[in-house]
């Protein structure tokens, strides 16, 4: 009896609450997880893990190490390279129940807001994977969960801990780096830029500055390679939105019934007087909304903030039931909640077999707001990238098994972007595939591999350009698959040889940043 007493009064607790909602989230994902292929970028990461640095051209140098570790520990199987992506996700949750009771939320709110974090697509469709993405999603809201103990507590040494939690953020991915700049502009705004004359703040800084310097000189030694990444994918990749149609993807990303409690969270954070000491994230919210804008990210940039943002909505609900006594708003509202997180997960997460997912989303009439200039095939991007690669692989073995041993020897595989270099990488280990080569990214960097280019089996692009470069150029096979981005399809595969140069010569001419 005893015990019974015990077990009952922790699951009372909404501590407990929060820990099975986390775990809830993360038994999702290990469910997902193995439904459909590895991901593009999940090939990427793996080949980058196996050739460490201080930096890539289109990422910093964590997701390679955590990639790295996570084979180390758990394998290659799609569950054990993301595992480590669903733990960040269930992390977020908690921390979106503590931000909660730092605002001054009870049980009611730190459900809500756990909820609607759990329920959000963009959460749902980027845990599911191994992506830098997962983890930025939780240095955002655990550097916003130090921020609030900083504003509450008035305890300045935490600045150090939140320049720890950036440098490393930063180290993960840039784009933290709009965190940081909102909350300069946040403290300016309000009555605490006191802050900016504080010597922890400072001491904060610089440690998140020592912690992203190797990163730095990394970038600094191979000409900012990053910078050009940027440029070209603002220019020629990613799709121009105006600022309705971003604040659109917001509230698609978000899912539409958890629009109404960002909304009111901004309200609170900006007009409450429950939120006058955390005006400053209402301030980050509308400066890191406009920056987005104006450097034409994609609209998924910005959801490192929502959970943040719930937290303070969620509060600011609780608050409005409370006082005007409408007790039974509390279910109604979480009912609402769960079931249209019930009824859209099935577009982020890969739950349905494909041809049950194409009929459900045409049934729904509801899509993921496009980020990128492309022709779209019968799935969205997020899930067209993750299939096709082993058969592209097998592709092309079926080519290269066909030549003689002493072509093979010295027989490179050179692809148009990473995500088919990736696949040969990881997939062609099966049937003896030398490493392939790209112009595509980290792929340039990484050099021609020590090829000569004498023999080259080259996958897409056009036969006429390639006799630019080869005396002799010729389609052994193509590669198709109904499910895979138009752009990966009906692609030809060359055996090319007796080069005009040396691959040494042609390879700055195929740099491809974007």
């Amino acid at each position: 009896m005893k015990w019974k007493s015990f077990l009952n009064n922790v699951f009372k607790k909404d501590m407990a609450i929060l820990v099975v909602l986390s775990l809830v989230k993360l038994l999702i994902h290990f469910i997902a997880s193995g439904q459909y292929g590895y991901f593009r970028d999940e090939l990427y990461y793996m080949a980058c893990g196996e050739n460490l640095d201080f930096g890539y051209v289109d990422h910093p140098p964590l997701i390679a190490i955590i990639t790295r570790f996570s084979r180390m520990l758990l394998g290659d199987s799609l569950f054990a390279i993301r595992f480590f992506p669903a733990v960040a996700g269930a992390l977020v949750i908690f921390l979106t129940g503590l931000i909660v009771r730092e605002l001054g939320g009870k049980r009611s709110a730190i459900i809500l807001a756990a909820v609607a974090v759990l329920i959000a697509p963009i959460f749902l469709g980027i845990d599911s994977i191994l992506s830098m993405n997962a983890f930025d999603h939780l240095f955002w809201t655990l550097a916003a969960f130090i921020l609030i103990l900083i504003l509450k507590n008035k305890n300045d040494k935490l600045w150090l801990v939140l320049g720890a939690v950036l440098g490393l953020g930063l180290q993960n991915k840039h784009s933290i780096f709009f965190f940081g700049f909102g909350l300069l502009v946040g403290l300016f705004l309000t009555q605490h830029r006191k802050y900016l004359y504080s010597t922890w703040l400072s001491f904060g800084a610089l440690g998140a500055f020592i912690i992203f310097l190797p990163h730095l000189i990394w970038q600094f030694i191979n000409g900012w390679p990053s910078i050009e990444f940027i440029r070209n994918a603002s220019q020629f990749k990613n799709l121009p939105l105006s600022p309705l149609e971003f604040l659109y993807g917001q509230v698609v990303d978000m899912h539409p019934f958890c629009f109404p409690i960002l909304f009111l969270g901004l309200i609170f954070f900006l007009f409450s007087k429950y939120g006058k000491d955390y005006r400053v994230f209402g301030w980050m919210y509308l400066v890191i909304f406009a920056l987005f804008i104006v450097t034409r990210a994609k609209t998924y940039y910005i959801a490192p903030i929502y959970p943040v943002m719930f937290a303070a909505g969620a509060v600011g609900i609780e608050k409005i039931i409370e006082n005007w006594n409408f007790t039974w708003l509390k279910t109604a509202v979480l009912t609402f909640l769960l079931g249209g997180g019930v009824l859209t997960a099935p577009l982020a997460l890969p739950i349905l077999p494909v041809k049950a997912y194409i009929n459900y989303s045409e049934f729904l009439g509801l899509a993921p707001p496009r980020t990128e200039d492309h022709v779209m095939g019968v799935l969205p991007q997020h899930f067209a990238d993750m299939f096709g690669w082993p058969e592209m692989a097998e592709t092309v073995a079926k080519v290269y098994l066909k030549l003689t041993p002493e072509d093979q020897a010295k027989c490179g595989i050179y692809t148009q972007n990473y995500g088919e270099a990736g696949a040969i990488d990881f997939f062609g280990r099966q049937y003896g595939l030398p490493k392939a080569i790209s112009g595509h990214n980290n792929y340039w960097i990484w050099g021609p591999r020590g090829y000569t280019g004498d023999i080259l089996i080259i996958i897409g692009g056009d036969a006429a350009d390639h006799t630019q470069i080869f005396n002799s150029v010729e389609q052994i096979e193509i590669f198709t698959h109904k499910y895979v981005m138009p752009y990966e399809n009906n692609l030809p595969i060359f055996v090319c040889r007796e080069p005009r140069v040396t691959i040494g010569e042609v390879w700055p001419q195929v740099k491809h940043y974007e």
